[in-house]
């Protein structure tokens, strides 16, 4: 099996940990946006990360893969089984993906993905807008509904955790962390997800090379 992208995409890292969770493993082809690979390709007809090739099925999006390897591999159960949970489920990974990555990316691809992978300059105001405005309310959300039990969905680990949790990676590496004064539910929620070794090898080889 493999996965093609770069971890420091939110959306390569939920799989990757996904995979760790599940016990699944893969190889990571590491791409950059619209490469070329025709394997990537044929995966991702339009260039977008990640992608999967496993055998003779290819498919890209993350929930799409997920979706796939879930069905595919149904222990240990990262979907619940009940309709309110799996909803439950599906609306914290759209959250993430749609909500919480496009607010976020705004920040990291213009203090981070333009200067270090495009070579040019990002658009600061709007990073710096989008800190200032758009993210707090998005942490005032996550502050007010994380259970104590540090996992969104039936207290206990699933999708919708690697979901939101990923992203936030992207955020430290730009110097964006979460104040536990202020929010200190969703902080201690990040430090137990993202601390997982699912996630906290990811973590360490970006830091490392983000450092460089």
């Amino acid at each position: 099996m493999i996965v093609y992208g770069s971890s420091f995409s939110p959306f390569v890292r939920k799989v990757l940990a996904y995979l760790t969770e599940k016990g699944l493993s893969a190889d990571l082809v590491a791409v950059g946006f619209n490469d070329p690979n025709p394997n990537f390709r044929v995966a991702s007809p339009f260039g977008k990360m990640p992608g999967l090739s496993d055998g003779d099925f290819a498919i890209s999006d993350s929930t799409a893969i997920i979706t796939y390897l879930e069905t595919k591999h149904p222990e240990p159960a990262l979907m619940p089984a009940t309709p309110e949970s799996r909803a439950r489920t599906v609306w914290y990974e759209e959250f993430a993906d749609t909500i919480l990555v496009a607010t976020m990316g705004k920040i990291f691809f213009n203090r981070f993905v333009a200067p270090r992978f495009l070579g040019q300059p990002g658009d600061q105001a709007l990073a710096d807008a989008a800190e200032k405005d758009e993210i707090p309310p998005l942490f005032n959300y996550l502050e007010a509904i994380v259970p104590a039990s540090g996992f969104l969905v039936d207290d206990r680990l699933t999708v919708a955790d690697l979901a939101v949790a990923s992203p936030f990676v992207n955020l430290a590496h730009v110097g964006v962390d979460v104040d536990g004064g202020a929010h200190p539910k969703l902080l201690a929620y990040l430090n137990g997800i993202l601390g997982r070794p699912s996630f906290a090898p990811i973590i360490e080889q970006e830091m490392a090379f983000a450092a460089r």
